[in-house]
């Protein structure tokens, strides 16, 4: 592992700075950072605030997806403006959105005056805002760091989002049984508002200068290009829209469900969100120090864990046998989380990432409306469990299927790589038909 750079601003016993953590590094790690306390908490809110107005998993599930349609209308619209304009003036908008569209759904809450069409509607305007603010968030994160730390530098900033959920879902899950619902989708709200002052601060002096596009249908095609000539990133792609739609419906649909009939509330289901939250932090942790060579296999080969939190809840599993399967899951999940962010790091050009990112975010989410919404006439037509017990199995289904993919298994880290893109650095595992076991390195 290579050491750190000199001090930033060392001077008056301020510990020093690890060189990759540049300024835009820092400010945008601080406003993920307060925006994730607010969104971890708001989201058990959101399903609660529907579950005390009489609803039931076919209302949280539309709730749900109200917030995930706009990102599957938008996303590419997203991802093509963030590639032609400042990319934090697009981050800013977005966050006033959602301060707004929160600030809103918690008067309403608050004062008991929701109705579900309005927490549809409002629920659609956070999405829409997060629809332009993932890719071009993504965009500027890329471009803040640089060189062979980048997987260092992202696993850092993950280990602070993922941070603020432990502290957020706890909380949240705490505020909502004190003092209910509504106050913690105001907390959400405030926190929009602080991150977005913290991203007006952006400096993009340092920021790789961009040419214009061919207009923005040009602009999606080429970003369509930039995927479609990558079979490891399209097979993940395509992996996680069923993964993510069915984790999901778990998650936000059955694991509320679950957790009023048989854990005892909102409380020990943000202890579980919590854990899951934990497991995350230590997963960064991990991968700040381990760099594995086959950066796909090794993420690719912790996407199986994302299977145990369905079958824990099919069970179900007391609250702390929950906890600690969520806690194995997000030790795992970040593993892959850094290893995808190093390989789009690493062989997406930066002045294309944020259309490569809004196909990423596009095929990942495009499926979660439909399962969430789906989630309430499953559980009736086939039962609760079954319906889990089948979340389980597709995630392990799928997961085997991509490791059939070479370039997943043999995408190699090239430390030192200066400039991202061209052809993946492949390697394919030994056995001369490139179809052997491969070896994790």
């Amino acid at each position: 592992m290579t050491g750190r750079g000199p001090a930033a601003g060392g001077a008056g016993g301020r510990p020093p700075r690890p060189a990759w953590a540049g300024r835009n590094y820092t400010l945008l790690t601080a406003a993920a950072v307060i925006t994730g306390l607010g969104n971890s908490g708001a989201l058990i809110a959101a399903a609660f605030a529907v579950l005390a107005l009489g609803g039931d998993g076919t209302d949280v599930g539309l709730v749900a997806a109200a917030r995930t349609v706009p990102l599957v209308l938008f996303l590419l619209v997203g991802g093509a403006v963030a590639d032609r304009l400042p990319r934090h003036r697009v981050m800013v908008a977005a966050n006033a959105l959602n301060c707004v569209s929160q600030g809103v759904f918690a008067v309403l809450v608050i004062t008991g005056s929701a109705e579900l069409w309005q927490m549809v509607l409002l629920s659609a305007l956070g999405g829409t805002g997060h629809a332009f603010f993932a890719p071009a968030a993504e965009g500027m994160v890329l471009a803040s760091v640089r060189g062979e730390q980048a997987g260092r530098a992202f696993a850092v900033f993950r280990m602070g989002v993922n941070g603020a959920s432990i502290g957020g879902a706890a909380l949240g899950g705490a505020l909502i049984a004190a003092v209910g619902p509504g106050w913690v989708l105001a907390v959400d709200a405030a926190a929009f508002a602080a991150a977005g002052a913290l991203r007006a601060l952006l400096d993009l002096r340092g920021m790789p200068e961009r040419a214009p596009g061919g207009g923005l249908l040009g602009d999606l095609r080429d970003g369509w290009r930039e995927v479609a000539g990558r079979p490891w990133l399209w097979a993940v792609v395509l992996q996680f829209a069923v993964v993510n739609a069915v984790v999901a419906a778990a998650e936000a649909v059955y694991g509320p469900q679950v957790a009023e009939e048989h854990l005892g509330g909102a409380r020990p289901w943000g202890l579980a969100l919590a854990a899951f939250g934990a497991g995350t932090v230590c997963g960064g942790v991990l991968m700040t120090r381990w760099r594995p060579r086959r950066i796909m296999l090794a993420g690719t080969l912790c996407v199986f864990p994302l299977a145990l939190p369905s079958a824990a809840l099919a069970v179900p599993l007391p609250a702390a046998g929950l906890a600690a399967v969520m806690f194995t899951t997000g030790v795992a999940i970040e593993v892959f989380g850094v290893s995808w962010m190093t390989a789009l790091h690493q062989e997406v050009p930066e002045e294309k990432f944020s259309r490569v990112s809004a196909y990423d975010w596009l095929g990942s989410i495009a499926l979660v409306p439909l399962a969430t919404a789906a989630a309430g006439p499953v559980e009736s037509l086939v039962g609760r469990p079954a319906a889990l017990w089948g979340c389980s199995v597709l995630v392990a289904a799928l997961t085997a299927a991509v490791l059939c993919v070479p370039g997943v298994r043999g995408l190699t880290r090239r430390d030192g790589a200066a400039v991202a893109g061209g052809q993946p650095t492949v390697k394919e595992p030994s056995g001369g038909s490139g179809e052997g076991a491969a070896s994790l390195s």
